[in-house]
């Protein structure tokens, strides 16, 4: 149970992210490499099996762990638990957003769809908006950046929602609350504002990483926007050289 398991998980698993956690300077980067990988851990429940009772029993388990951390009783046997029990325990992180980041992944499991905009908004928010936040105030982020914060998530989120569309579809899922063309532009478009909002922030060099983890949701929110048969058509995620020179380029600069 080390870092290092969890940054293999999350170099296989989660490479874009992987890579903009490299970014960070190497003593921040074990915190985000925990957090990553838990948050892995949750998105690919639904992808494991397609037995619901199975991935109710599977995001129990994580219930489970949040819970024994938060009594203070010992981390269940699993190789991203125990450094979770300890991150939780050196920077003080709020329990509740973990346990709204497990209950909104139930949501993955079933195959009906978000009931409104305003659903989808809440479930973007609880996972993209939760692990960002989380990030950041692990990184020692100043409470009053957090509506920036999730304002840039809900971008990063949106741009891997809708990247993750072909894919859900594929599996039987409904997605989109309103699959027209009109309705991928407006919600890439919701994506883009969250985004333009949070750049009218000075965020502090240390927690940039963190927002870097969504290096890619412009351009790929731009094109729904544009073309939002892409989405469909599983045209949004750009090449493997221009995702890492867009990232080295956002890195020396200092950008996110």
């Amino acid at each position: 149970m080390s870092v290092d398991a969890c940054a293999s998980l999350l170099r296989q698993g989660d490479p874009d992210r992987f890579l903009a956690t490299m970014t960070a300077p190497p003593g921040d980067r074990a915190a985000l490499l925990v957090l990553y990988a838990f948050n892995l851990e949750l998105a690919r429940i639904p992808w494991v099996t397609n037995e619901p009772v199975i991935a109710e029993m599977r995001l129990q388990f994580w219930a489970d762990v949040i819970e024994a951390i938060q009594q203070g009783r010992p981390a269940r046997a699993h190789e991203v638990a125990g450094p979770l029990a300890v991150l939780l325990a050196e920077k003080s992180l709020p329990v509740s957003l973990f346990s709204e980041m497990i209950a909104a992944r139930q949501f993955d499991i079933y195959k009906e769809p978000h009931m409104s905009d305003a659903a989808l908004a809440m479930y973007l928010d609880h996972t993209a908006g939760h692990l960002m936040w989380l990030g950041c105030l692990a990184l020692g982020a100043d409470h009053n950046l957090q509506i920036p914060v999730r304002n840039a998530a809900l971008g990063a989120g949106t741009a891997a929602y809708l990247r993750a569309v072909p894919a859900l579809t594929a599996s039987g899922r409904q997605p989109l609350v309103d699959a027209s063309d009109a309705g991928i532009a407006r919600l890439a478009q919701t994506g883009l504002d969250g985004l333009h909002l949070a750049r009218k922030t000075e965020f502090p060099a240390r927690i940039l990483p963190v927002l870097r983890a969504g290096w890619l949701a412009k351009p790929i929110l731009t094109s729904a926007c544009k073309t939002p048969q892409a989405v469909t058509e599983n045209r949004l995620y750009p090449s493997e050289f221009y995702r890492r020179s867009l990232l080295l380029a956002k890195t020396l600069t200092g950008r996110w």
